[in-house]
């Protein structure tokens, strides 16, 4: 008798309650306020969902991407229906940076020149910024920084063999500047270019500073003297030169300076071969 009134008095606690007239007609009167009870305070975020999952049956969702937005239909459960237009955010523009072939060279660049260089380099082989703007010193040390590129750091006095800027070879060698540039035009001496529009630069070796002295001592005639005992061109002698078939030297004092040319001590004759 004891267990039938357990399981009596279970199912009665299981049964829904009935509500009581005072318990509708307040819920009667919340109905008709639906936004003060999404916003009251004691309202959690719980309470919320359960809500709109009480009074939702189905929303239909559909995107027009060349609006952009989002077309929603709500249907309630008594059967309402409900429109609402909802904007999309657009697409993110395009993020502006310099094209990596810029930012290559850019590296490159830096372990050779300063900031200053750098841009001239850029504005002479007619690159531009991200924006499209000409290059300067504080842009190029901008975009450095941003791509977490070293600067140029100035190394100390050069040792032998040592790459160096013509200016700078010119300087130990007491040349001009002209002078180096004519015996790189020539072949006489190798250079080398980081890129196109980069200042030249030469291996200064002790054979090279060998070349360039106060006095070319004797033997030694100018280029057109030579050209007249060798019966060629000047082109020629300078084409000998580089073979090394014929030493030269630049005199770097005096009132005769330039290059200077030392003949073999035979010369071949007419029916003897070069």
């Amino acid at each position: 008798m004891a267990a039938a009134n357990q399981e009596l008095t279970r199912r009665l606690e299981q049964r829904p309650r009935v509500l009581s007239q005072e318990e509708r007609d307040r819920l009667l009167t919340l109905g008709a306020d639906l936004a003060a009870v999404w916003d009251a305070p004691t309202t959690t975020a719980r309470d919320q969902k359960e809500l709109l999952h009480a009074l939702i049956e189905e929303v239909i969702l559909s995107v027009d991407r060349d609006e952009p937005a989002a077309h929603l239909t709500v249907r309630w459960k008594g059967g309402a229906l409900t429109d609402v237009d909802v904007p999309l955010p657009r697409s993110r523009p395009a993020t502006i940076r310099t094209d990596e072939e810029t930012l290559d060279l850019v590296r490159r660049l830096a372990t050779h020149y300063p900031d200053t260089v750098i841009a001239g380099i850029l504005n002479r082989q007619g690159r531009t910024t991200a924006r499209g703007h000409r290059f300067e010193a504080n842009r190029v040390a901008h975009l450095r920084n941003h791509w977490s590129i070293p600067c140029f750091q100035r190394q100390p006095e050069a040792a032998e063999g040592d790459v160096m800027t013509i200016a700078a070879a010119a300087a130990v060698l007491n040349v001009a500047p002209s002078t180096l540039h004519r015996w790189l035009n020539d072949g006489l001496i190798a250079g080398e270019q980081v890129t196109a529009g980069a200042p030249w630069r030469i291996r200064l070796t002790d054979a090279l500073k060998a070349r360039f002295t106060a006095s070319a001592g004797d033997g030694f005639i100018t280029t057109q003297e030579a050209t007249r005992a060798l019966g060629v061109t000047r082109q020629t002698v300078l084409q000998r030169v580089k073979r090394g078939e014929i030493e030269a030297a630049h005199v770097t004092k005096g009132g005769k300076t330039g290059l200077r040319i030392k003949l073999p001590d035979h010369q071949p004759s007419l029916f003897e071969p070069a």
